[in-house]
């Protein structure tokens, strides 16, 4: 019998040349996105997050024999083009909260800070997704690592639901005390959805107190967060914050305790593309079984 869809293989394969593209991609836009701080490099974050997609994937098929580009090249390119309109519902968001600028954006005209902005938003979710697959191969979190029981029966989606359009609705209201709740508040909302629709939802590995592909997310976001905040640094354009609290001891241009935002984040993700899953007719998890549910 062969492999199930998404299993992991123990077989090792060559690192595949797209991975070493992507590399190459990583050293290039790296070296010119820093040595020409100054000048607009807006054209070098898409090809720089690219090779980190494609050397992340490769990485993941070299330890796995699989990933989210060999599973299906169609798929993986439309987490890209997910990614921009899942993305452009937060910058709408930031809209009322403000909590960061595009410095240098005031250069671009209209249509040319739409294309640019949106081309940039295309790599969020495959990098998230891509390196949360990468910790997923590790064999500590290819067992069950278990945390608390959450069922996906009636009294808890009514309150993750009712929880969610709270916090929306506060932090719309009064945005300078509850922007935080921008980082989980679509979530809580859009998690019940995906179970009411007969969705994948998360809930598929905490019904039975799994939380591993939980982890792997969080360990792949904050990843995936860390590079995001240190290549933005030296960039230009850049993106810079401005909160109302808890704006101390930043790490690069974040906040150290707005890395904590990127872990309900990663949930979001995971949430919001399981709803365009779902739309699509596509039950299956997004990217790799990691672990026995």
């Amino acid at each position: 019998m062969g492999d199930q869809p998404g299993s992991i293989k123990s077989t090792r394969v060559a690192f595949p040349l797209y991975g070493w593209v992507g590399l190459v991609l990583i050293a290039l836009f790296w070296s010119l996105n820093w040595s020409l701080s100054g000048l607009r490099t807006h054209w070098g974050f898409f090809p720089l997050w690219l090779g980190y997609c494609l050397f992340i994937d490769g990485l993941v098929y070299y330890r796995t024999c699989t990933s989210l580009l060999t599973r299906s090249w169609r798929r993986y390119i439309g987490l890209f083009l997910l990614s921009a309109p899942v993305w452009w519902l937060f910058e709408g968001i930031n809209w009322r909260l403000q909590n960061w600028v595009y410095q240098g954006a005031e250069g671009f005209s209209p249509f040319e800070y739409l294309f640019w902005s949106t081309l940039n938003f295309t790599v969020v979710i495959p990098a998230v997704l891509g390196t949360s697959e990468l910790f997923a191969s590790f064999k500590l979190l290819k067992t069950n690592i278990r945390g608390p029981v959450i069922r996906p029966n009636n009294i808890t989606t009514m309150a993750f639901f009712t929880a969610g359009l709270v916090m929306f609705l506060v932090m719309m209201i009064w945005p300078r005390i509850f922007f935080p709740f921008a980082w989980m508040s679509l979530f809580f909302i859009f998690e019940p959805v995906n179970i009411w629709l007969g969705n994948h939802s998360l809930t598929r590995w905490t019904q039975n107190g799994n939380w591993s592909p939980l982890i792997t997310l969080w360990l792949g976001v904050l990843t995936t967060g860390f590079f995001w905040e240190m290549w933005n640094y030296y960039s230009y354009p850049k993106w810079i914050y401005q909160i109302p609290w808890g704006d101390w001891l930043r790490i690069f241009e974040m906040p150290l305790l707005g890395y904590g935002g990127y872990i309900p984040f990663a949930l979001e993700i995971y949430t919001l593309v399981h709803l365009v899953y779902g739309i699509f007719g596509t039950k299956e998890p997004a990217y790799i079984k990691i672990s026995k549910h």
